[in-house]
């Protein structure tokens, strides 16, 4: 591995407790030769403290962008909306290749920049396989909140919390009604992670994958009181609800929990919202009668952030360990750059020309 520069920023994003390298991993990398700074995070899970005693170096808050150039830049969620230029290499989730809104503005920085974004949502094997990711936690979230607002139970605004109270509260108890559940992505991470919850839950959800949306059945699928879906489309696909579902006579879906939120891509399969919920108001009603609640947090696994932050840095840390220009890094860079033509941008082009 030639000499590597990594710098953990802050996150902008006052609701992102999560972290992708954990004091534990950051002394691995530290003793492996790799130079890391910390910078300081009031609300990170993991103390500063616990980071430079394994010999890691602490900065301030949003000081990544005075760094050395050849420093790598590591984080999670967006990055703040200045400079405009963006010089260095970003590993974190950009959310810029599916024309998600702001997509072209992002990456015009890097391209007014000359930096680079390595998005870990494509940081593949060689067989498309993502390599690290909070998707089972993302799942397991996704449908446990799904149970506490089909119960009466959800309270707001959200707090993070361990599983082990989150599972207390999930397990069923005297005068909790049955209800029908249904996954849908039920073989992928999150799928494994909703049927977790539901397990833990006593609820038996039905489970469809790829064999059961080629012939979408619609009927069945309004059938259930609660469905979460879990499918990271990569093409387009027919959407699983439609604004006409929602007026369905026959409708029995009460409360729907969007995983993946990809609200506003082209590749949405829930096409029936233009924005996502917050930790403060988890739910929003689509509508009144009969009633249909929603559940679209983008940040779900944040909310369990001890535990898929030691998940996700795990997988993390072998590729970080063999950071590079070919293997998973090479396809993660050509695939910004295979964006950015895909967006028109042109190198040297400032976000607002």
């Amino acid at each position: 591995m030639t000499e590597l520069h990594l710098w953990l920023r802050h996150e902008v994003r006052p609701t992102e407790r999560r972290t992708p390298i954990v004091p534990s991993d950051a002394r691995r990398l530290v003793e492996s030769g790799v130079t890391l700074t910390v910078e300081e995070s009031p609300q990170r899970i993991f103390p500063i403290e616990e980071y430079e005693a394994v010999g890691a170096r602490v900065a301030a808050a949003g000081s990544w962008v005075s760094a050395p150039s050849e420093t790598v830049i590591l984080g999670l969620k967006e990055l703040p909306d200045g400079p405009d230029r963006l010089a260095h290499r970003h590993i974190f989730f950009g959310h810029a290749y599916k024309r998600q809104p702001g997509a072209a503005d992002l990456l015009r920085r890097f391209a007014a920049g000359g930096g680079t974004i390595l998005d870990l949502e494509y940081l593949v094997d060689d067989t498309g396989r993502r390599l690290a990711a909070f998707g089972y936690w993302a799942g397991y979230l996704g449908a446990a909140l799904a149970v506490l607002q089909q119960r009466g139970q959800l309270a707001a605004p959200l707090t993070p919390t361990s599983k082990e109270e989150l599972d207390d509260t999930l397990r069923p108890a005297a005068g909790d009604t049955d209800f029908t559940a249904l996954v849908i992505g039920a073989l992928g991470r999150s799928g494994r992670g909703a049927r977790g919850a539901f397990q833990t839950a006593g609820v038996e959800p039905t489970c469809w994958d790829l064999d059961e949306t080629r012939n979408l059945d619609r009927p069945a699928l309004l059938a259930h009181d609660v469905l979460v879906n879990c499918v990271l489309a990569t093409t387009p696909v027919p959407p699983f609800v439609r604004e006409a579902d929602l007026d369905d006579p026959a409708r029995r879906l009460r409360t729907l929990s969007d995983v993946t939120c990809d609200v506003g891509s082209p590749l949405n399969v829930l096409p029936v919202y233009d924005r996502t919920t917050e930790w403060t108001e988890p739910v929003r009603r689509l509508r009144k009668e009969p009633p249909l609640d929603l559940i679209a947090i983008d940040n779900l696994p944040s909310l369990l952030p001890r535990e898929s932050s030691e998940d996700f840095s795990a997988s993390l840390l072998p590729l970080l360990l063999d950071f590079g220009t070919g293997g998973p890094w090479g396809r993660a860079r050509d695939r910004f750059h295979q964006a950015s033509r895909e967006h028109g941008i042109v190198e040297g082009e400032l976000p607002h020309d």
